[in-house]
């Protein structure tokens, strides 16, 4: 079982162990601008961009915004910044963790357990007062094998099972969980018997991830109990990944990401939509 303590690393502790570790900067905005830009304008030293739309993420379409890459590709993308399966990675975005989230989990469920996310992201970074560059990483190839399903995601209709049977996390902003606007996507509400939890509840100073026993105790009052299946999803499972980190640090290693999430779920006409509470 992963600990809670692999979860995260801080700015000194990487620091510590710059040498030593891949480095992911998965810096994204839904509707850009594009993370590669801040990227360029300063970045922490060694490491490399990762793109959360073309690298993290299939080609947009019947199965939602960001639906599963294909193994063979990502494995040639993991490869060309160095992942390797004994090397640790740690993976780090503005600061909220949600993109850096997203990277954690399509690594791990690629295989690669020793994946950490920089608590805080490069803004925690900065303020510790540790150096960033504009210079790329001259990097060397990695050899890591990816294995798909290291993680488990579901589908629309398990995710469907889960909100039935177990507890469902619609990690999305209460209004488009009401179904009171939908920005992105074409239907406003949720999955019937979803419940919400905003992903900014999963955190605390500034993006850091909140202890296990506050998320604990948060996640039992929905109802995430011993032996009750658990999944999230969100808009496109960006941000739900945020939320399986979180379950992870509260114990809940088994938590299933619906990875095509809301964007897949409406895919199909005959799927239900709930709205309200």
């Amino acid at each position: 079982m992963v600990s809670a303590d692999d979860l995260t690393i801080d700015p000194d502790e990487l620091l510590s162990h710059l040498a030593g570790t891949t480095i992911l900067d998965a810096r994204w905005t839904l509707g850009g601008p594009p993370g590669r830009d801040e990227y360029l304008a300063g970045h922490i030293p060694g490491a490399s961009y990762i793109d959360l739309d073309t690298e993290l993420a299939g080609k947009p379409g019947q199965n939602g915004r960001h639906p599963l890459p294909d193994p063979a590709a990502l494995q040639m993308v993991l490869r060309d910044k160095g992942v390797t399966g004994g090397r640790p990675v740690v993976v780090y975005d503005a600061g909220e963790g949600h993109a850096a989230a997203r990277a954690w989990w399509i690594l791990r469920w690629a295989g690669h357990r020793d994946t950490r996310i920089l608590d805080g992201g490069i803004a925690a970074w900065v303020a510790h007062g540790h150096p960033v560059t504009r210079e790329t990483p001259d990097v060397t190839k990695g050899e890591i094998h990816v294995k798909p399903g290291s993680l488990p995601s579901i589908t629309a209709d398990e995710a469907a099972e889960i909100a039935h049977d177990g507890v469902l996390i619609d990690a999305r902003v209460r209004p488009r969980y009401r179904g009171e606007f939908e920005p992105v996507d074409p239907a406003a509400g949720h999955i019937p018997g979803a419940v919400n939890r905003p992903t900014v509840l999963n955190t605390h100073d500034h993006g850091r991830l909140r202890p296990a026993d506050d998320l604990r105790t948060e996640f039992a009052n929905l109802g995430v109990l011993a032996g009750v299946p658990v999944g999230a999803y969100c808009g496109s499972g960006v941000t739900a990944a945020h939320t399986v980190l979180a379950l992870h640090r509260a114990g809940r290693t088994d938590a299933a990401l619906y990875v095509g999430s809301w964007s897949d779920w409406v895919t199909d006409p005959t799927r239900p939509v709930a709205t309200g509470d």
